[in-house]
């Protein structure tokens, strides 16, 4: 039994030393660089593949199965001449016992300098795209080919073991590699450079410790980064689960986005994709790019239906303007040079394939707090939806500064009618300007409106803008199709209110603009002081509009203004109006008294001012102006071209019947006046108002006329009595009306 024993060993270790002596002849005898020529043969005939093998071949044998390729480059069968890969150095061994019970156990792999070169032609195809396939011409194909292939690959497939190799890798590094990709037909082209990747130990069901980094460059537009990941690496084939645990992605990008800045950005989490479950997740998510500071978490669903995808966002207050400048934002002028110091954000988000919505969203901008939903509608024709409340707004601290500006040639003109129309109206009635009053400056920007679409919604219980102060304002916009609609605008202004609608069709040539508002007791005075004019008149604005025109600039607008206005005013003042002092004028003059010099301006109280305006390519005609006076009627009539701001007007003022004492004993009323129409003319620049009246003194004559006549027949009755016939009394009076 102990002969038997030894003998068995004997032949043990012969088997032994012959399987030493086998893999020494195989490894010292047998070179592989002999076989180069087979082996591009094999790598045509069975992956389509090009090698290019310029370095030597090394191996090993026994008890590693292992190989080292140098200086090789790799090409498509269909393309050899475009290689998409060289690489300097390839190494890698296998311990061969564990092949026989199918694990793989590997030493480190190690890939030295390999180069990809990646690129799509103007067809759109890629040189990479026929690796893996026979290399075959489709014309020669026959039928029994297909067949034949067909039946190779189902007994493949039959005979495959169901047994999955087992992995056991102890490394992975691969040194100084560089990708570089070019599509001719979108002109697109990045680089991946210097590349770092190594790994630990890869084994099934085991986290990978991965390190990687490198330097990314991309020309449209052009950006340089570089980059550092760190993660643990998690793969679970059977469940199909892939996680990146306690992954940080650092660096620092700059190019043209930043405008010559750079920024510092890391994130860091955890990412997990379930392929079995069509799940992504991302967990306990951080970001930081310069001063910013965000948490949040997101999650996606159905990735292989219609996909949904929810989380949550939250950015630390930080300094927006600082932060925008940092990362190359250069925002325009505001009249606020502290505008946006502060900035906050919390939100839910809830998503799909062709949607984003932030929900929930509270949002702190300096001191406005808003509340509501934002995000995007529709990706496909890029829908904007908006719909938030806020406290108060102060929309001016976020508008450029107002810079004083050289008066124009119509200003000017304005000024010096002002000058020498004075207010005591004895002057000679003004000019009407000769200058437009409106720029012919482009005011909006059609081309970028017309790609708008947008659903918009806000609401403010305060909002300053344009120094008007609107509280509880409201705005309802629907921009579809290169027509936008503000389907409502409403606030109160001043104690009153005021409800607008409008809109612009960008798509008509010219652009068309259509404005209809409606105001209840705004004080008119409130306005003009808002707009810094001069107040020519007071009291609480009632107005119903409804206006269309066309063109892009302030003159195109108002020369094709059409539509109407119906407007009234209610205790309200014409401050330096002197209605009672061009009444004053008039009777003086019938009185033949001079009046005092010292006489002075009063402004005119009016307990109603209404009418309407027809307005026609930028002239627009008040038919029918009515004034109530205490005491004193005025109506009037006149024209009104919006395109000069300038007024020719009719009026006339009757006294009603109330006698009180007038500001000057020349321009005492007595009864023979009540009754009369005292004619006013009204020419000039609008901006004067009614310092732009004067007293008719053709149709004056016309009441002189008039009262001679009427004073005439009542001396005839005082001295001839019944004795002169009706007939004769009446031609007397139609002599002294003409």
């Amino acid at each position: 039994m102990k002969s038997f024993s030894k003998l068995i060993g004997l032949l043990l270790l012969g088997v032994l030393l012959l399987l030493v002596a086998a893999g020494f002849a195989l490894t010292h005898f047998f070179d592989p660089n002999d076989y180069k020529d087979e082996i591009r043969q094999l790598a045509r005939k069975h992956a389509n593949l090009e090698l290019e093998l310029n370095g030597d071949i090394g191996w090993s044998l026994f008890p590693w199965l292992g190989i080292e390729i140098t200086d090789a480059k790799v090409a498509s069968a269909d393309t050899p001449e475009d290689p998409f890969a060289d690489l300097r150095l390839l190494g890698l061994s296998v311990q061969v016992l564990p092949l026989l019970r199918k694990e793989i156990q590997m030493s480190d792999i190690r890939i030295d300098g390999l180069n990809l070169s990646l690129h799509r032609n103007a067809k759109g195809q890629g040189n990479w795209e026929h690796i893996g396939k026979p290399h075959k011409n489709p014309e020669q194909a026959t039928e029994q080919q297909v067949q034949d292939a067909t039946t190779t690959r189902a007994t493949e497939s039959a005979v495959a073991p169901n047994t999955p190799l087992k992995l056991d890798i102890n490394s992975l590094i691969v040194n100084g590699a560089r990708i570089d990709y070019h599509d001719e037909k979108s002109g697109q082209q990045f680089n991946l450079e210097s590349v770092q990747l190594t790994t630990g130990a890869i084994r099934d069901n085991q986290p990978i410790a991965l390190k990687f980094s490198g330097f990314l460059g991309n020309t449209k537009p052009l950006i340089r980064a570089r980059i550092e990941l760190t993660s643990k690496v998690s793969i679970d084939q059977a469940l199909q689960r892939y996680l990146l645990d306690d992954m940080k992605l650092s660096g620092e990008v700059a190019g043209e986005p930043l405008n010559g800045k750079t920024a510092n950005f890391t994130v860091r989490g955890n990412l997990l994709y379930d392929q079995s479950a069509q799940v992504a997740r991302g967990d306990n998510l951080k970001l930081s790019i310069n001063q910013l500071k965000a948490l949040g978490e997101l999650q996606a669903t159905q990735l292989d239906k219609q996909a949904q995808i929810s989380g949550a966002l939250s950015i630390a207050p930080l300094n927006l303007q600082e932060f925008l400048s940092g990362v190359g934002i250069e925002l325009p002028e505001m009249a606020d040079k502290k505008a946006l110091s502060h900035f906050e954000f919390n939100s839910r988000l809830q998503g799909s394939k062709n949607s984003l919505l932030f929900n929930e969203m509270a949002l702190s901008i300096d001191q406005t707090a808003l509340s509501g939903s934002v995000g995007i509608k529709d990706f496909v024709n890029n829908t904007l939806y908006v719909q938030l409340q806020g406290d108060q707004l102060d929309a001016d601290r976020y508008l450029p500064p107002v810079k004083k500006q050289a008066p124009t040639e119509r200003q000017a003109e304005v000024k010096q009618q002002t000058e020498q129309a004075g207010s005591s109206g004895t002057t000679a009635l003004p000019k009407t300007p000769s200058q437009s009053a409106w720029s012919t400056e482009q005011q909006l920007p059609i081309e970028r409106l017309g790609k708008i679409n947008a659903d918009l919604e806000l609401a403010f219980n305060e909002l300053t803008i344009s120094k008007f102060p609107i509280t509880q304002a409201k705005l309802k916009l629907l921009a579809k199709q290169g027509v936008i609609t503000l389907n409502n605008l409403q606030g109160n202004l001043f104690n009153g209110e005021f409800k607008t609608s409008a809109s612009v069709d960008t798509k008509a040539e010219p652009p068309l603009l259509t404005l209809k508002q409606t105001t209840h007791n705004i004080p008119v005075e409130k306005i003009l002081q808002t707009l810094e004019h001069e107040v020519t008149i007071t009291g609480l604005l009632d107005l119903d509009t409804d206006l269309r025109t066309r063109g892009n600039s302030q003159q195109d607008w108002v020369n094709h203004l059409n539509g109407k206005l119906d407007f009234a005013l209610h205790k309200g003042v014409l401050p330096d109006a002197n209605l009672e002092r061009q009444l004053c004028i008039g009777i003086a003059t019938l009185n033949r008294k001079a009046l005092s010099t010292n006489t002075a301006t009063r402004d005119t109280a009016f307990n109603e001012l209404h009418g309407k305006l027809n307005i026609q390519n930028g002239l627009a005609n008040n038919p029918d102006l009515r004034v109530a006076i205490p005491g004193i009627t005025v109506k009037g009539q006149g024209d009104i071209d919006l395109r000069v701001l300038s007024l020719d007007y009719y009026l006339g003022i009757i006294i009603e019947g109330d006698t009180h004492p007038m500001p000057d004993p020349a321009c005492q009323v007595n009864q023979r006046y009540v009754g009369l129409e005292w004619p006013v003319r009204c020419r000039g620049p609008l901006e004067l108002g009614a310092k732009a009246c004067r007293i008719d003194q053709e149709g004056l004559g016309k009441i002189a006329a008039t009262l001679a006549g009427e004073k005439l027949t009542e001396k005839l009755n005082e001295k001839l009595g019944d004795k002169v016939s009706p007939e004769l009394k009446d031609a007397l009076k139609g002599l002294f009306k003409r």
